[in-house]
């Protein structure tokens, strides 16, 4: 009797014994078939590059924000990274916080350039945002007055630019042998209506409007203070030098996903998405 109780229980260790085993194969193998391939560990795309480039709001993060599904097909995964102050946007490229940034232009980029120390390259022009000078308390040009107060840009391209565009409608003229895009009202030599020029940031201006007789305004802030750009009293030209640019670190306008960037930037769709949203308000320069 007690060689058979010996057995039995020799039996059922031997079985749970099995059982353990067999479970933990089991289990082995449920986890090993749950884990994720590299693809899935790598969020799916192992073959993607992500770009991320520093942008003004409008129009420039909604046409990058147009080009990310084109860009997903060709492996990049572009990050629009959208700056409050422009100003901060080379600073962030010097420091590689980002790989690129999209809202200036040449000849700001050219005033700033040597002062901050930036080794930059330039990879592409996308768009013209024809300057334009707008008024809550005019209809037309003819209406400005002896004295009237005009607010202009207080940096130095867009400052030059304004007061260019001011020339061009025949209301002041500049000193002859300004070649570096620079101007401040000092280069004035005829104002024969004694325009009182208010020099303020660029991005004050449109709230300034109400106690200004009119002000020369960037059109994508205009957009952004969702003034129709179509009531400006004058505008630039399409054939305006201030096409906004992608600007990237020296030696980093040759990498693949740079290339790709630009490819996208200047396509035919992306060219139709820019007249088709945006009208007079920004011009395609490509």
């Amino acid at each position: 009797m007690k060689r058979k109780k010996i057995k039995h229980m020799t039996v059922v260790a031997l079985m749970l014994t099995l059982a353990i085993v067999a479970a933990g194969c089991s289990s082995g193998n449920k986890d090993k078939g749950n884990e994720p391939g590299p693809s899935e560990a790598a969020g799916g795309n192992t073959g993607s590059v992500t770009l991320k480039v520093g942008s003004a709001a409008v129009p420039h993060a909604e046409i990058l924000n147009e080009v990310k599904a084109s860009l997903k097909e060709k492996g990049v995964d572009l990050e629009v990274v959208v700056f409050d102050d422009e100003g901060q946007l080379n600073p962030a490229l010097h420091e590689k916080q980002i790989d690129a940034n999209f809202f200036q232009h040449v000849p700001y980029l050219d005033s700033v350039k040597d002062e901050k120390g930036y080794d930059f390259a330039v990879t592409t022009k996308v768009h013209v945002e024809p300057i334009g000078f707008y008024s809550d308390k005019l209809k037309s040009k003819d209406e400005i007055k002896e004295g009237a107060k005009i607010g202009i840009p207080n940096n130095p391209s867009n400052e030059y630019r304004a007061l260019v565009l001011l020339q061009e409608q025949g209301l002041i003229k500049l000193r002859d042998g300004l070649t570096t895009y620079e101007a401040t009202p000092k280069d004035i030599v005829d104002n024969p209506l004694k325009l009182e020029f208010i020099e303020a940031d660029s991005a004050t201006l449109p709230r300034a409007l109400p106690d200004l007789d009119g002000a020369i305004i960037n059109t994508n802030l205009i957009l952004e203070a969702k003034i129709d750009p179509e009531s400006a009293l004058f505008r630039e030209n399409a054939n305006s030098p201030y096409a906004n640019i992608i600007v990237v670190r020296k030696g980093d306008e040759n990498r693949e996903e740079i290339k790709k960037l630009d490819e996208a930037l200047t396509s035919p769709e992306v060219k139709k998405f820019i007249e088709e949203k945006y009208g007079v308000a920004v011009v395609p320069a490509f």
